[in-house]
């Protein structure tokens, strides 16, 4: 594809329909993600919206949601997708859209190859009770990969940038295990290190973790890390491009007061309801877009 002067345009250089299309599976999800991304220029917005089409799409094939007769190999060629995307080839108004953003921004291919693998990750077999190594390599991939994309699409692609992606990818993700403990159980999954489980005689088993005396100092553990990764990613964030920052400062505000409420409830009873005030939340995040 030859976009040339088209780069001027307030929006990506793809046609409305296409646009309208890639728009429309962020609202379909349901999530939030499309009202936080209008803090955005057109063209950096409709890029998000790429990019969080393409996770969306992987993301159901590996929790099967999409409803392919083998996951694994969706995937795989998922991968073989990615390539073509990078050499300019589209196929469908997703592809269109996500070859204007990869060349608009920057994007790196081994960025969607690694979240690709993360989902991979995630496919077949539950994921029970990784090793650090391992559990670390998974929130990269599922979480600090994504990151790595967006801040390209957000405005800023320095190294303090991809540390930012590093770190808030990390903090997000952990802060989600630790909320969806019960959730991940009753799928057969159990995200939470085998080195901190036997050291506190937590059984390796989902359905048993739940109630396990030694659950709360294990999730603590975590939680003191997601808050070191919040604090490093914070710290990289006065270093990059304020404006590029913004969308990032809005996550880890929206996202710490989930951490904060995990931690005053614990882990005793992680089927209790989390109390979380939503007003504060968008206080938080309106703060941290006007810093």
């Amino acid at each position: 594809m030859v976009f040339g002067g088209l780069y001027a345009a307030p929006g990506l250089p793809c046609a409305q329909a296409d646009l309208n299309h890639v728009a429309s599976i962020v609202t379909r999800s349901g999530t939030s993600f499309g009202r936080g991304m209008k803090v955005l220029p057109t063209a950096r917005r409709q890029g998000m919206f790429a990019v969080y089409a393409f996770c969306r799409e992987v993301d159901d094939i590996a929790d099967g949601d999409a409803g392919v007769a083998d996951p694994a190999q969706s995937l795989a060629e998922w991968h073989k997708r990615i390539e073509y995307l990078f050499e300019g080839e589209a196929r469908n108004a997703l592809d269109r859209v996500l070859v204007a953003t990869i060349v608009r921004f920057a994007l790196k291919a081994q960025d969607f190859h690694d979240v690709i693998d993360g989902m991979i990750m995630d496919c077949g077999v539950p994921i029970v009770a990784p090793d650090e190594k391992t559990l670390d390599l998974y929130c990269d991939r599922v979480a600090s990969a994504v990151g790595r994309l967006s801040v390209c699409v957000f405005g800023d692609a320095s190294q303090d940038a991809r540390k930012v992606a590093y770190h808030l990818g990390r903090a997000l993700q952990i802060t989600n295990i630790l909320r969806d403990l019960s959730e991940d159980a009753q799928r057969g999954r159990l995200y939470l290190p085998t080195e901190l489980l036997e050291r506190f005689n937590v059984p390796i088993i989902p359905s048993e973790t739940l109630y396990a005396h030694g659950l709360d100092p294990v999730c603590r553990v975590m939680a003191r890390r997601a808050q070191d990764h919040f604090r490093d990613a914070q710290q990289a964030m006065r270093s990059c491009k304020a404006a590029a920052m913004r969308p990032a400062r809005m996550m880890a505000a929206s996202y710490e007061p989930v951490l904060s409420a995990l931690l005053k409830r614990g882990w005793k009873n992680p089927d209790q309801a989390l109390s979380v005030s939503k007003a504060w939340r968008a206080t938080r995040a309106l703060v941290a877009y006007v810093k």
